[in-house]
């Protein structure tokens, strides 16, 4: 079991550690005051900033977090003058060319350490191979003319937040995109294909819920051991993959909802799920005021609704769609929410432990 979370936060980095007896404590990390957006832990540790106004900054730690480096942050090609810009297919404004956020950040596969991939707002996937010292856009999938149809959903403009490398080839990555689908390229970023077939998009007028490249998946995740199958979040439903995304099913009456945004998958089990719901999009706080989360053994066919150590009223935490994660061997799960507080599990969510309910709003959990 890994005993060490990083938490990316609204205001700074964290570090939780197993301590004797079994309790989890809490440190600073670095970057107090600033906006975290996401964390990635490894033999290199990576950590994105999220400045507003001022920008996006990309920083990087050899040495398990004690130091820091500013190291190359993603950033759009500049186009020849006169190119007619992109615009977004709902709002009608420009779409910008340059990274707004860093939304999502994996290594490369387990043979390819010094190779990371970066998805951001808006939708561009960047890749680097030399361990973050430069980027390069992936022009194969920005430059597909359905990309161009992409569109924004909570945020502004589409972005992308989920990057699931298959173990068993590197070569093989999906994407998914909100909103824009999933999308799987299986000649190491040469070509790429829309594999959202299934979904269905309450937002959109009837003759055009089931285009598979205006899905809004609010996150995807693939099992370790058996890579074939993903899960997703979606906007209005729960939807999985035993095929590797040529088709997906709807996985219905998830208790007490299906939306939400973040769901993890046991790295031995994949038909063992996590989900943590709210109400709806208008509404997004816990159904009847009481956090839960469910769970699923049987690939959808049943769930657990899991409360032990959750509150069980009066509870208003919505926990973003990077805040849950699952460790290596399935048993430990965390999520946090954007009231600053964190929860772990050690027995697969039967019972909860509350971490912490003072950090500043959390955006991402990471194992390692």
């Amino acid at each position: 079991m890994s005993d060490r979370i990083l938490v990316a936060t609204r205001k700074g980095l964290f570090e939780v550690e197993r301590k004797r007896k079994g309790r989890w404590e809490v440190s600073p990390m670095g970057f107090l005051g600033d906006h975290v957006s996401m964390v990635l832990p490894g033999k290199s540790s990576f950590a994105a900033l999220h400045h507003g106004h001022f920008g996006t900054k990309l920083h990087r730690s050899l040495d398990d977090g004690k130091h820091w480096a500013e190291v190359a942050t993603p950033a759009f090609p500049e186009v020849a003058e006169g190119t007619k810009p992109d615009v977004n297919p709902l709002s009608g404004d420009e779409t910008p060319r340059r990274v707004i956020m860093i939304w999502s950040l994996e290594t490369g596969g387990a043979d390819r350490q010094d190779t990371l991939l970066c998805g951001t707002i808006p939708g561009g996937l960047f890749v680097s191979h030399d361990n973050g010292d430069s980027w390069s856009l992936v022009d194969s999938l920005w430059e597909h003319p359905l990309r161009k149809e992409w569109f924004g959903g909570g945020a502004e403009h589409p972005g992308i937040h989920s990057i699931c490398v298959d173990p068993r080839d590197s070569n093989r990555i999906a994407v998914g995109v909100s909103c824009g689908g999933v999308w799987l390229t299986e000649d190491n970023l040469e070509s790429w294909s829309c594999r959202a077939d299934g979904m269905w998009a309450a937002y959109m007028p009837p003759e055009q819920k089931n285009l598979p490249h205006i899905q809004d998946p609010h996150r995807v995740v693939q099992c370790v051991s058996a890579p074939d199958a993903l899960w997703a979040q979606h906007h209005n439903g729960v939807f999985r993959t035993v095929d590797g995304a040529a088709s997906w099913q709807e996985v219905k009456d998830v208790p007490p909802s299906t939306f939400g945004f973040a769901v993890g998958v046991h790295p031995e089990k994949p038909d063992t799920a996590w989900f943590v719901p709210g109400v709806s999009d208008e509404h997004r706080i816990p159904v009847d005021g009481r956090l839960v989360v469910s769970r699923t053994r049987d690939g959808g066919k049943s769930f657990d609704v899991l409360t032990e150590g959750l509150p069980k009223e009066r509870a208003y935490d919505l926990t973003f769609r990077h805040a849950l994660d699952v460790d290596k061997t399935g048993e430990r799960v965390v999520f946090g929410s954007t009231t600053g507080s964190l929860w772990v599990t050690e027995n697969e969510g039967d019972t909860w432990t509350c971490v912490s309910t003072h950090l500043p709003p959390i955006y991402c959990t990471r194992f390692g």
